[in-house]
């Protein structure tokens, strides 16, 4: 058992959190927001995350987990603390560590006894080297400690499987001795451990989402070809992900990526490599490809609806992937908006997000169900693939709606099918 502090309770620090003390170890999670703090401790959660609820409530009642306002009470209970503050983007595209800059200042005037601090939050190479600076400078009393880097490979939707059954948990240090430690942490996960210096830990994170996010904008720019030339993507993709070198996974192509973590890494990347005197091209075609893949999706909605002032118009899905209530840089907002000013009316209905969706788009209506939401509706417009959808009674669906046309973001629905029950049907790339 490990007594260990996250400071920051979004999705990955209370996911990482509340998966630390399942296994046995002891947990204080820190934020500064009071309204979430409080919600904590009453027994909720300020996320939707499948199996987190539960995980939460189970590790608190067991005296395993619990919450703090206080920075220097965490740092106070802690071996380790654990870094998971937002790193937002800034307008030119490089992170913002003034977060992880603040926690860094507190704990170091917070620690009495050694420490192991870790970077869980995705940083620019580097940032660890700075974080260590901070610390020594606020350091007042000279206390010894190390500086690591662990980042995170969870995608939203599935966290808790992610980090329950990694697939790898890299560690990046400057020295070996908090290396132990941070493999009994990781030890009741039966995960392989890479451990690499501080710099390449934290490049690893970029890497990857990099590579994944241009995986996505390869399948998009094969939709587009396909589309042209009357070709079926889903064949395409499927072809090519059978190949071992290639694999199938991040291949789908659709309305393109979004959420917190592959728009901000791919603009951080970018920056990174200009401070680096590199040009990463290739990266800028990847984030240019994702933002035409929308604006090819709306003109296609344009191209059969003609005009769109006073239609309506029902949108299925609206966080940025199923599974959460995240709507961060959703491609759902993007398309809602560019409908409604075009003059179309929308009404919406997604399974979780709704809540955090009135505070993105309070002009639009919301509805209690799909068939609510397509109820008299001149159009569809499916956004985000969630399971539920995949379910509707087609039949039931085209009965309710004033004209059947649906435009599948997502490529959800069998093209064939829908056409045989009289459908309008218009996906991507197919």
């Amino acid at each position: 058992m490990v007594r260990i502090t996250i400071v920051g309770t979004g999705y990955v620090g209370l996911v990482t959190g509340a998966c630390f003390a399942e296994v046995g170890h002891r947990v204080v999670c820190v934020d500064n927001d009071e309204k979430k703090v409080a919600l904590l401790k009453a027994g909720g959660i300020p996320i939707y995350e499948p199996g987190l609820e539960e995980l939460v409530a189970r590790n608190t009642a067991a005296g395993r987990l619990r919450f703090t306002l206080s920075t220097a009470e965490g740092v106070e209970a802690s071996e380790v603390i654990f870094i998971a503050v937002p790193t937002p983007p800034l307008p030119d595209g490089s992170t913002d560590l003034s977060f992880v800059e603040r926690v860094a200042r507190e704990v170091a005037g917070a620690m009495t006894e050694y420490k192991i601090v870790v970077d869980k939050s995705t940083v620019p190479v580097k940032t660890g080297e700075k974080v260590a600076e901070t610390i020594k400078r606020y350091n007042k009393r000279g206390v010894d400690f190390d500086v690591a880097s662990n980042p995170e490979f969870l995608r939203e939707g599935s966290a808790v499987q992610d980090l329950m059954h990694p697939d790898r948990v890299v560690i990046g240090v400057t020295n070996p001795r908090p290396v132990g430690k941070l493999k009994e942490i990781y030890a009741p996960f039966n995960a392989p451990v890479i451990v690499t210096d501080i710099n390449s830990a934290e490049l690893i994170k970029h890497a990857c989402n990099s590579f994944l996010a241009m995986k996505i904008s390869y399948a998009n720019l094969m939709a587009a070809v396909c589309e042209t030339t009357g070709a079926n993507v889903l064949d395409v993709v499927h072809g090519m992900g059978l190949d071992k070198r290639i694999g199938r996974a991040f291949l789908d192509a659709g309305l393109g990526y979004g959420g917190s973590c592959f728009p901000k890494d791919i603009s951080a990347f970018i920056h990174i490599g200009e401070q680096l005197g590199l040009d990463f091209g290739l990266l800028r075609e990847v984030a240019k490809i994702n933002a035409q893949q929308i604006q090819r999706f709306l003109k296609k909605i344009r191209d059969t609806l003609w005009i769109l002032k006073d239609k309506r118009i029902a949108v299925l899905g609206l966080s940025f992937k199923p599974n959460t209530d995240d709507m961060r840089l959703a491609p759902s907002v993007e398309v809602i908006r560019a409908l409604l000013k075009d003059g179309a009316i929308i009404r919406a209905y997604d399974p979780k997000a709704m809540p955090k969706a009135r505070e993105v788009l309070p002009e639009i209506e919301y509805a209690k169900d799909p068939y609510d939401a397509a109820h008299g509706a001149d159009a569809l417009v499916l956004c985000t693939e969630w399971d539920e959808f995949r379910q509707l009674d087609l039949e039931r669906l085209r009965a309710v709606m004033a004209h059947p046309i649906v435009f599948d973001g997502r490529n959800v629905f069998d093209k064939e099918r829908m056409k045989q029950l009289g459908f309008i049907y218009r996906g991507v790339g197919r």
